[in-house]
């Protein structure tokens, strides 16, 4: 089992900096492991998070919307989804009554590619952790947001 303290090699004063840190060590340490899961695919983990948001709408979508919904808020989103665009993954529409509007859908190769990276998703890193500890987990996290 891992130990923030040895792993970094710092004590803490108080265990709510020590948690702080943890969290944050945490969260890069998945990053890294979410970035390296998706290269083989050709996408980002926000491309990702974009694609699954139109998968999950079912419709067209205005940009400002998948904005709103991405878990990690992409200033960048815009250029994210034209790199999405190029790959033929999602196709843009233009709103006929107003053309500063543009929605955004996914495409069948969007699809299928999703389909493939959910046949390949696994949570081993996660198998530490029983479904009573994994749900006590999430709800410390939601209470500290």
């Amino acid at each position: 089992m891992g130990d923030i303290s040895k792993d970094i090699n710092s004590n803490f004063p108080n265990n709510k900096l020590k948690a702080f840190i943890n969290i944050k060590y945490t969260a890069n340490w998945l990053n890294s492991i979410e970035i390296e899961f998706f290269k083989p695919y050709g996408i980002s983990p926000q491309q990702y998070n974009i694609l699954r948001i139109l998968r999950g709408s079912g419709a067209p979508t205005k940009v400002q919307v998948i904005k709103d919904r991405m878990i990690e808020r992409a200033p960048n989103a815009t250029r994210l989804m034209d790199k999405l665009c190029d790959k033929k993954l999602i196709d843009r529409i233009r709103c006929e009554h107003d053309r500063r509007v543009v929605y955004i859908t996914i495409s069948q190769l969007g699809l299928e590619l999703l389909r493939t990276i959910d046949l390949s998703i696994n949570f081993d890193f996660l198998e530490n952790l029983s479904e009573v500890e994994a749900n006590q987990l999430s709800s410390l996290l939601d209470k500290i947001r």
